[in-house]
């Protein structure tokens, strides 16, 4: 009797779990077409369509959430998912962004000149510094390690999230840049969690900043932290820099035993606990590598490891400046003259290596003075002839970085939202 009871309940109890389980589909809002590989996320679920567009997921929540490389990440409730024929459309989106630093989103100068250009149709995205190359955290952030090792020394943005409204107002995709383990406020304030020469003093690159030891689980948790306030303030991506160990032939002194094994380890565990820390928020995530990292099939010394962080990471956002290419690359040896091959070949090499779809690449562009060969001024024809190269691969559009943040004068095209269908190099 016992036993009969407990497989009557046990049915029902199934049951009501197949009653609750619903399936939907994710379509491109302009074509109609379903969208494979899209993140849809229900409550504390996360899934992923399959070829058609189609998922399946547990009704444990009134919201749904779905983003995809090349789209806009969207919001709405399940109710109203269920109304619209259980389709979620998303729409098509390719950002076009400048790059402002911690001081430039503070300038009137600066941050007035990026969203001319936005207003006059030739960018529809910035990537702001929320913590920049220094280390330096320009909000008034909750996180109480950045209250106590001085990297809120300055402010420039006064409202975070007031901030990320403002530019979604303007149509303006916001990325949110993190500088990850060059910290000189961390490492000096905290040496147990710097990384440090083989004699045990604190490590400084050639720009005199310390760095912080990625095999730290504080130090990781730390940027973690950052990039979560801004996904809570509105954020539409967290875009992870300097997400890599010092590029240095000197031996130094980490946590663990840096080998190129444990090296992609340190690495891939950040953005594995990154992921999961944000995947609640439905924005998207992205990393800037390397330029070398598309070429190279080693970790290049530095944990970066291409097809490993393709797994973890919406966007690869290489940095394919052709001055960063001193020993230039297969068929292209001279890089400042041939700005089109840089980036076009480097974007195919690890298109074809990583076997994933153009859109999942975003890449940095050069839009300052060559350093390395014979130091050119990369204006109009430099800047277009690397843009071009994006498009003709079909990235998910591109960045431009000028460590000053002025790019007027560089032949950017009038793209009118109205006329669519729907610090040195880092």
């Amino acid at each position: 009797m016992r036993v009969g009871y407990l497989l009557l309940l046990l049915a029902s109890l199934l049951a009501t779990s197949i009653s609750h389980a619903s399936e939907g589909r994710v379509s491109d809002a302009k074509s109609h077409v379903g969208i494979p590989d899209a993140t849809i996320t229900v409550g504390n679920q996360v899934v992923t369509t399959d070829s058609s567009g189609l998922f399946h997921f547990e009704e444990v929540g009134d919201t749904i959430m779905a983003r995809a490389p090349g789209y806009r990440a969207s919001r709405m409730l399940l109710k109203d998912m269920k109304r619209s024929g259980g389709t979620v459309q998303l729409v098509p989106f390719s950002p076009k962004a400048l790059y402002l630093t911690v001081y430039g989103i503070g300038s009137k100068t600066l941050r007035g000149g990026a969203l001319a250009l936005a207003r006059d149709g030739q960018i529809n995205a910035l990537v702001i510094d929320l913590k920049g190359d220094r280390g330096l955290i320009p909000y008034r952030s909750a996180v109480s390690l950045a209250q106590k090792n001085g990297a809120r020394s300055i402010t420039t943005i006064r409202d975070l999230a007031a901030l990320a409204a403002e530019l979604h107002q303007a149509g303006i995709y916001a990325i949110a840049r993190i500088v990850v383990f060059k910290d000189n406020p961390l490492a000096t304030s905290r040496p147990d969690l710097a990384v440090k020469r083989a004699d045990g003093s604190l490590f400084r690159d050639h720009e005199k900043l310390a760095w912080v030891d990625p095999f730290q689980a504080e130090v990781r948790n730390y940027n973690i932290e950052i990039a979560v306030e801004a996904a809570r303030a509105g954020f539409d991506e967290i875009q992870f820099d300097y997400v890599r160990f010092p590029d240095v032939s000197q031996k130094l002194r980490f946590a663990q035993s840096p080998t190129e094994e444990m090296r992609v380890q340190a690495i891939d565990r950040f953005l594995s606990e990154a992921r999961d820390r944000l995947i609640s928020y439905n924005v998207f995530l992205s990393v800037d590598i390397f330029g070398y990292v598309c070429w190279n099939t080693n970790d290049t010394g530095i944990g970066q490891h291409l097809e490993h962080i393709v797994k973890l990471v919406d966007y690869l956002s290489p940095m394919v400046y052709p001055s960063g290419y001193k020993y230039g690359i297969p068929g292209c040896q001279e890089p400042v003259s041939h700005p089109y091959e840089i980036v076009h070949d480097t974007l195919e090499n690890a298109r074809r290596r990583a076997n994933i779809s153009p859109k999942r690449f975003r890449p940095w562009l050069q839009a300052f003075k060559d350093y390395a060969f014979d130091h050119r001024v990369f204006g109009a024809f430099q800047v277009s002839e690397q843009i071009r190269a994006a498009d003709d691969f079909g990235s998910d559009g591109w960045m431009l970085w000028n460590p000053h943040n002025r790019y007027q004068g560089l032949g950017l095209v009038d793209r009118n939202p109205a006329k669519d269908t729907v610090s040195t190099p880092h």
